[in-house]
């Protein structure tokens, strides 16, 4: 059914809900994870670091994250590849991830807002909203 299950994630709380569904998920039915971190072009202007040191600073913190999500697939037997990409908007970058890499289905975290927030974070909503593949969330709740 799934081939190619992607896992964007940015290392919250939140993306770490997705990121185990999404392995546990590859793992009931034999599929690769793709787990992927998108970096934000630009940076912080108020920031006193450059942007180009902005930039590397987000890119070492994807990658650990993604080696935490390819040392979960690999401790249930999951393939993973994992992807660090460079965009303005990081649902558009999920989207040509997915397109470029054959997905089959997008899992995801996605924060809670409050309970007048909304139901899914800014990220998650756009992802779902502008996929061509279908789209799994997984939501914190109030408690958590």
């Amino acid at each position: 059914m799934y081939d190619n299950i992607l896992v964007p994630t940015d290392g919250s709380t939140e993306a770490v809900k997705g990121e185990d569904h999404g392995v546990e998920l590859a793992a009931a039915v034999g599929a690769t994870v793709h787990a992927l971190y998108v970096v934000e072009k630009g940076g912080n202007p108020w920031d006193s670091e450059s942007m180009e040191n902005q930039q590397q600073r987000a890119r070492e913190y994807g990658e650990g994250v993604l080696n935490d999500v390819a040392s979960a697939a690999e401790g249930l037997g999951v393939e993973a590849e994992t992807a660090v990409e460079v965009g303005p908007r990081v649902h558009e970058e999920i989207n040509e991830y997915v397109e470029e890499h054959d997905i089959d289905l997008i899992v995801m975290g996605s924060g809670y807002r409050g309970r007048l927030g909304g139901l899914l974070g800014s990220t998650a909503e756009k992802v779902l909203r502008s996929a061509e593949v279908p789209v799994t969330t997984l939501r914190r709740h109030e408690n958590e």
